[in-house]
């Protein structure tokens, strides 16, 4: 039996693996060394000191469901309805990307999709019958007229907008400012991919709705799995040059409030953060070369 993204479960003979890998089954209870994840709302429970948390560490009746592997080590998440009665510290999942590696941050953003997904697919919506867990898969089923349920993945692209600088100089990156969310960052063009799309597709659609401009074929770079923007995001990154190097980007005001071409050797302070895929094809671009992770 494999797990949803074709991986064996934690069980299965071999090396350990290394890192984060998703499972929906362990083929076992919790041990009390496994890795506990508890999800309340939008926050997860670590120890005091930011250090993830062990399953023997909490009360023994918690409904644990199984998320992935942490370097070999089977992963247990459980929705906590009374956070207060746990000892730990609650945090959201970005402060927790800000600091954690990333196989750990990838994992805290599953446990929280997983959690997310179950607290808010419990009935079925065709004949109104409560859904029975699939076993070994992130699923449910109805049991009345066999619906099937998978947690869904959003995917959103992210592009890297650049043109030439005069004489072979570094060029200029397009930087953008939305008038929602953190609204002082400057940011690269995004949107999430829309059913009948493809990933290419949405890049020059996003581009040319959000900033009026057409692009050459995009190139992919990289991609991350992002828990702010809700459960189960997937962030894809690609870079482009626009057509016409002399065209100004043009925003119509409601998604974005500006965006402006910038020097890469003189890119504004207000940057997303370092742990983004955005910031990743960001520095690429003024380094010249391909993202690297940090």
């Amino acid at each position: 039996m494999t797990g949803p993204a074709g991986s064996p479960p934690a069980s299965s003979p071999g090396p350990p693996a290394v890192g984060f890998r998703p499972a929906a089954d362990h083929g076992r209870p919790p041990h009390v060394d496994d890795v506990a994840l508890p999800v309340s709302g939008r926050k997860l429970l670590t120890a005091d000191d930011g250090r993830p948390i062990r399953v023997g560490t909490l009360p023994g009746d918690l409904a644990w469901v199984a998320v992935g592997t942490l370097d070999g080590t089977p992963a247990w998440a459980v929705d906590v309805t009374e956070p207060e009665s746990l000892p730990g510290r609650w945090r959201g999942w970005r402060g927790l990307a800000a600091e954690l590696p990333a196989p750990q941050a990838d994992l805290a953003g599953r446990a929280l999709a997983v959690i997310t997904w179950r607290r808010t697919h419990r009935w079925c919506g065709a004949c109104r019958a409560e859904l029975a867990d699939v076993p070994g898969e992130t699923a449910r089923r109805c049991p009345d007229c066999g619906l099937t349920l998978f947690l869904p993945l959003t995917v959103a692209v992210l592009t890297a907008i650049t043109r030439p600088g005069p004489a072979g100089g570094a060029g200029d990156l397009l930087l953008v400012r939305h008038t929602y969310g953190p609204t002082g960052l400057w940011a690269l063009v995004a949107g999430f991919v829309e059913a009948g799309e493809s990933l290419e597709a949405a890049v020059h659609r996003e581009t040319a709705e959000e900033v009026g401009l057409t692009l050459g074929p995009p190139t992919y770079v990289d991609s991350q799995p992002w828990a702010f923007s809700g459960p189960g995001t997937l962030l894809v990154g690609f870079t482009a040059e626009v057509a016409d190097p002399t065209a100004a980007p043009v925003v119509d005001g409601t998604e974005l409030a500006e965006a402006r071409w910038f020097p890469v050797d003189a890119l504004p302070a207000e940057l997303p953060p370092a742990y983004s895929l955005s910031r990743w094809l960001i520095d690429a671009a003024v380094r010249g070369g391909p993202p690297r992770a940090g």
